[in-house]
């Protein structure tokens, strides 16, 4: 079983974190969040943030006045976990699944994953960080070198994502996918896994 981390295990942008980075950057809130998502595929890939912060500015046609600030506030709001799937993750690797994690993630937040959340990184068997390996969901790459850090063939691996172009990438990679619902969900498909020991 591979999980997605952000809208899986990890929580997505909270709302009063998704205005402070509006405020930082001092623009509309629909231009803002046009141009931060349009610039964000290189970033998952390995880019540098001063570099992705440069290129949100130039699709505004802007220049924004603290970019250490916008970096520190992303960062921050992409920081959060969700308890009750951090301990279903647990409690499926204490059953003895194989997990793996495949997460389309900005290389500034992995150190804070590693050090933060070392105990939870370490019940996956293979963790896919789509700025290490320069490629993101829902390109196929990502999901073949998922399959391959894990060792087996994607046809092996059910993923779990909350994001659909990302579920549908991984059935094109030859994986089974679900679109992620919630922890009761994923325990009733672990039910149904084959566990491989």
């Amino acid at each position: 079983m591979v999980f997605d981390l952000y809208g899986v295990i990890a929580r997505t942008q909270a709302p009063e974190k998704r205005r402070r980075l509006v405020e930082l950057a001092g623009v509309p809130e629909e231009s803002f969040w046009e141009a931060y998502w349009a610039c964000r595929p290189p970033y998952d890939e390995g880019q540098d943030g001063a570099a992705y912060w440069g290129a949100v500015a130039g699709r505004l046609g802007t220049r924004f006045a603290d970019v250490p600030a916008l970096i520190d506030a992303d960062l921050d709001s992409w920081s959060d976990v969700d308890e009750s799937m951090v301990q279903v993750v647990h409690e499926l690797a204490d059953q003895g699944h194989r997990l793996g994690l495949l997460s389309n993630i900005i290389g500034e937040l992995v150190p804070y994953w590693e050090s933060r959340h070392g105990d939870l990184l370490g019940r996956f068997a293979s963790v896919t960080f789509s700025c290490r390996i320069g490629a993101a969901k829902p390109g196929r790459r990502a999901y073949e070198l998922c399959a391959e850090r894990i060792g087996t063939t994607p046809q092996n691996i059910l993923f779990l994502d909350d994001n659909l172009a990302n579920v549908v990438g991984a059935r094109e990679a030859g994986m089974s996918a679900e679109l992620f619902e919630s922890p009761e969900q994923v325990r009733a498909l672990a039910e149904k896994v084959t566990i491989h020991r």
